[in-house]
């Protein structure tokens, strides 16, 4: 008997290899998708955290400033503490190097002690190339060192003795040797010769201190606050795992890319159910003639079990395959970030992962198991003289919708439970809730429209049939369409969410792109990692804003302060501020506070509210901290909220004019220029370039407020472009899980299709009730997927993102792409129903009839 059922379940898989095909590559798609996500994660963080291990090193300890650089003269009293053992003094700088007349290339400078730094990180010790000659190379000006991504990317391999030459530098610079540190393209050089070059004598970014054996580090931090030159701006601290930091942010990008990756593996079992739920329709009186001859009802369950786990374990070998390979193809092409921005710079190799590969095949067959589940179920429960003469089992009215009503309403509260490690997994549950229960309710949500649609039809014989039996068969109905409405609702979120999202931006970009052109340094020659470089200055703007064309004018100082040791850098940008109406000048969510007297006013990002507690109405203290120096006893006051897209880890707006009151800086990073009516943008800027160069010296790069549009949408665009990929493939999945339901349906009803024959309805016209079933059907199936993708949808956008990314954005809906998707669900429901009644209401069906005679 056992030889007889393997042969039962080979021969259907053998002779019927679309249907079963069709199954595999739901689970192989989800599983594919999931993998190679994860795969692609863990290769980008793993290459991530090995860089910044190689050029950071490993000091005990880091002295680092709250904002703008070390000076130099610090550097002698800390290294001679009898604490320290060692001590290395860091300056880095972002800059792009030129070979020849190709294209720059952006490079991370470091500047080091070369004597030292082997000590501290051995990956970052120049090695000078023998060829060249020279034996003071390593501490020569004009002599650069680079690793293996920098030299790759100058392409130097033909040429690597050509000259190369910084931005806005005339200087030219020889390559001298290599450094063994792997990750982004990096440049390491003596620290004084880094010094003259970029202008920036006397500045340290940082010092790495190795402790003395047996030393303290609470003593080294009380005897550098004793030095008669420390500052309140200075931080002695643990070192930054920067890799354990951007784990930790990206987490839940990570995260997020993993579940939606997943979404196809849900909407997979559905198509696994719709799959087998045809071949138990299709092998009916097979089932029941095994029956007859002995086999028992549980031997029929573990049977259609089995053959869904075997087309699990199908696709799940050909995804987890299918993902190496898609994984290999991303790293190569997308550098590992997929869009997120978390891993810029990295090109990381392709790790592979056992327990990965393992745990991602488990959900593959669990998937399958869970879809095989309940036509499993209905193969041992078949009557087996019912099936046998041919006749389907009597459908029940079925339970009533409490139980999906009370998953939803238990999906509803969890929306309001907080974040788990700064993942949302309350909120990931509430979905799947909201999900199950709507498809728990479906028979009732069947009920409650026919009853009422049924008596429209009733002098309309035909529509009348197709909508009797999708009200009296509610139960059937709802497991056709299940399918539909779980792959169309997963679709509807994330089609509102991304529409939503990118709506918002776009209002976002109108205020915070208010002029019509802004002005930079084209030069990355003195772009520092904290982004204190400051080219212009106050009596520049004024000059601007006189310019023949140009209306007004005005400046922003950005830069960036270490609040906190163990997260990011926020940026602080000093610009003007409306006085009462700050609205015009930042895009606030909500209204702004009146300031107390005697109160400075600033207004935080979203994402200062979430990592550094930066609650509206009340004073900032860590800010006051970070102006103790300059500015002691000041209190700021958090006036308002702002919407902040670009810096994830947090801002801080306060007015210009305070800023310069308060610091005495009058540096200004970027300038804005408002156009007079009429005015030629060419002439502008070759008037603003000509001023900038007598004035400074600096070369501009302009940009107008299209092309920072274009190319903000264009960064949203690719960051989602992963999203937009498994939307289609959960549509795909859905569309097989229709075509698999009612071929199943319809196939299972030959002979209702021949007695309808012998009663006299024409070939035609049975398939004007089958496509009138398919419409009806998919109708009730894309009006709940719609409802449910809704509900989600706004999970996604009120609660996910938020609690993943620190920022709102306010609920948009595409009601033209949903009508379309909702249209093109319903059509390809039809239509499939049709085709499918084509093979069943032909002159088999006819003779269908006659079996029971």
């Amino acid at each position: 008997m056992l030889a007889l059922l393997r042969t039962f379940s080979w021969q259907e898989l053998r002779h019927h290899p679309w249907r079963s095909g069709a199954a595999v590559l739901a689970v192989m798609l989800g599983v594919a998708l999931a993998f190679s996500v994860h795969l692609i994660n863990a290769s980008a963080l793993d290459e991530f955290q090995g860089a910044v291990r190689a050029v950071n090193g490993q000091p005990d300890l880091e002295l680092r400033t709250v904002q703008g650089p070390l000076p130099e003269s610090l550097y002698g009293p800390v290294a001679a503490q009898a604490q320290v053992g060692l001590a290395s003094p860091v300056l880095e700088a972002a800059v792009r190097l030129r070979h020849g007349n190709a294209a720059p290339v952006a490079v991370r400078l470091l500047g080091v002690d070369a004597l030292v730094v082997g000590a501290m990180a051995p990956a970052l010790a120049p090695v000078a190339d023998t060829a060249l000659g020279e034996r003071l190379a390593l501490v020569s000006p004009g002599r650069l060192f680079l690793n293996a991504a920098a030299r790759q990317a100058l392409a130097l391999q033909t040429d690597p003795r050509a000259p190369l030459q910084i931005d806005g530098n005339a200087q030219a610079l020889q390559v001298a040797g290599s450094v063994a540190a792997g990750g982004e393209p990096l440049a390491v050089m003596d620290i004084g010769a880094m010094q003259d070059l970029l202008g920036r004598g006397g500045e340290l970014s940082r010092i790495d201190i190795r402790l003395a054996p047996g030393a303290d580090a609470r003593a080294l931090t009380a005897a550098l606050q004793a030095l008669p030159q420390w500052s309140a701006q200075w931080r002695l601290v643990q070192p930054a795992d920067s890799a354990a930091r951007v784990s930790n942010l990206s987490r839940a990008y990570r995260v997020n890319l993993t579940v939606l990756a997943l979404v196809a593996l849900f909407t997979g079992a559905f198509l696994v159910f719709s799959v087998l739920a045809l071949s138990v329709a299709k092998r009916a009186q097979q089932f029941a003639l095994l029956g007859v001859l002995g086999l028992a009802p549980r031997a029929r369950l573990q049977l259609v079990l089995a053959e869904s786990l075997a087309l699990g374990a199908l696709g799940s070998a050909a995804g987890l395959a299918l993902g190496t390979v898609l994984a290999w193809a991303a790293l190569r092409l997308l550098g590992g970030d997929l869009g997120g921005g978390y891993f810029a710079g990295v090109a990381p190799s392709l790790r592979w992962s056992t327990p990965a590969a393992l745990l991602y095949g488990a959900l593959g067959l669990a998937a399958a198991a869970v879809g095989g589940w309940w036509p499993a179920r209905a193969a041992q429960r078949l009557p087996e003289a019912q099936t046998l003469k041919g006749l389907s089992a009597t459908q029940g009215r079925g339970q009533g919708p409490w139980i999906g009503l009370a998953l939803m309403a238990l999906g509803a509260l969890l929306t309001q439970a907080p974040v788990v490690a700064g993942i949302p997994l309350a909120a990931y549950l509430s979905v799947g809730l909201l999900l199950v229960g709507g498809i728990a309710a479906l028979p009732a949500l069947i009920a409650l429209a026919y009853d009422r649609l049924a008596p429209l039809f009733a002098h309309s014989p035909l529509p009348l049939l197709a909508v009797e039996r999708a009200r009296r068969m509610r139960g059937t109905a709802a497991v056709a369409v299940s399918g539909v409405v779980a792959s169309l609702a997963l679709s509807v979120a994330l089609t509102v969410m991304v529409a939503s999202f990118r709506d918002s931006v776009t209002r976002w970009l109108d205020v915070v792109l208010p002029a019509d052109l802004y002005l930079r340094e084209d030069s990355g020659g003195g772009n520092n990692s904290t982004g204190e470089r400051a080219p212009f200055d106050a009596a520049l703007v004024q000059q601007m804003a006189r310019l023949p064309g140009v209306a007004r004018a005005s400046g922003t100082r950005t830069r960036s302060l270490l609040l906190d040791p163990a997260q990011p850098a926020v940026a602080l940008v000093a610009r003007p501020i409306a006085r009462g109406d700050a609205a015009q000048s930042l895009p606030l969510v909500g209204a702004a506070l009146p300031v107390p007297p005697g109160h400075i006013g600033i207004y935080v990002s979203e994402a200062m509210v979430a990592l550094h507690g930066a609650q509206p109405g009340r004073d900032f203290a860590p800010l006051a901290g970070a102006f103790a120096a300059s500015a002691g006893g000041t209190t700021f006051f958090v006036a308002g909220v702002w919407r902040d897209y670009v810096r994830q880890f947090g801002a801080i707006a306060l007015d210009g004019d305070d800023y310069r009151r308060l610091t005495g800086d009058t540096r200004i990073s970027d300038i804005a220029l408002w156009l007079a009516p009429g005015a030629q943008e060419a002439q502008v800027q070759q008037a603003a370039r000509e001023l900038a160069q007598a004035h400074s010296g600096a070369l501009l790069s302009f940009s107008s407020v299209a092309q920072l549009r274009a190319n903000s949408l264009r960064i949203f665009d690719r960051s989602f472009a992963v999203t937009y990929w498994l939307q289609g493939v959960a549509i795909a999945i859905g569309l097989f899980g229709v075509a698999a339901s009612f071929s199943a349906q319809v196939l299972a009803r030959r002979k209702e299709f021949g007695l309808l024959a012998h009663l006299g309805l024409t070939r035609a016209q049975v398939l004007a009730v089958v496509a009138g079933e398919g419409a009806a059907w998919t109708a009730i199936g894309a009006l709940a997927g719609l409802g449910l993708g809704l509900a989600v949808s706004a999970v996604l956008v009120h609660v996910v993102n938020p609690q993943s990314f620190h920022w709102t954005m306010d609920l948009r809906l595409p009601a033209l792409r949903l009508a379309l998707l909702c249209a093109a669900v319903v059509l390809a429901g039809t239509l499939t129903a049709w085709l499918a009644g084509r093979a069943a209401a032909g002159r088999d069906a006819v003779l269908a009839v006659k079996e029971d005679w």
